[in-house]
């Protein structure tokens, strides 16, 4: 890690609230919405955060699954994610999730080449809410994800427990 917390605090508590209050605190709020206020299916919601979480390479992001009332995507998942080019369309991963899964890669890696074709195939299965929701969500991960993984934030956070 190469910023220094001083001893008793939280890792990402301190350098996103203490040492930057007025960036972090918007930047926290930013990130909290996103889980707050998705109307996004938690498969779809998360395969595109698993696919940010492992290009990033953020520890705490990959430990992290999303939970909505007590239900989280199945153990393993991650590795469905990881290879969404090759799993095969079932109810556990249909369209929309590889869609999700495939945009977030595109996002970070090649945004440029996100072509008529890709958005043809996705304005047939999301709503331009929809897409505007998950692009600030791919947004938010890209940014804060990275953040936590470049500052070596990750390493020293601790998942919550419920």
């Amino acid at each position: 890690m190469i910023i220094d917390i001083p001893e008793g605090q939280e890792p990402i508590g301190y350098v996103w609230g203490d040492m930057v209050p007025e960036i972090g605190t918007a930047a926290a709020n930013f990130s909290l919405s996103v889980y707050a206020h998705t109307t996004l299916g938690l498969r779809e919601f998360e395969a595109a955060r698993l696919r940010i979480a492992q290009i990033n390479g953020c520890g705490f992001c990959l430990d992290w699954r999303t939970d909505r009332d007590g239900v989280k995507v199945e153990e393993g998942f991650d590795e469905v994610v990881a290879a969404w080019r090759t799993t095969e369309v079932s109810e556990a991963f249909d369209e929309r999730t590889r869609l999700a899964a495939e945009y977030a890669e595109r996002y970070a890696l090649d945004h440029h080449g996100l072509d008529e074709e890709f958005w043809a195939r996705m304005t047939a299965r999301y709503s331009q809410a929809e897409i505007v929701e998950l692009t600030m969500s791919l947004g938010s991960w890209l940014a804060f994800g990275r953040l936590n993984r470049v500052l070596g934030l990750d390493t020293v956070c601790v998942l919550p427990t419920h």
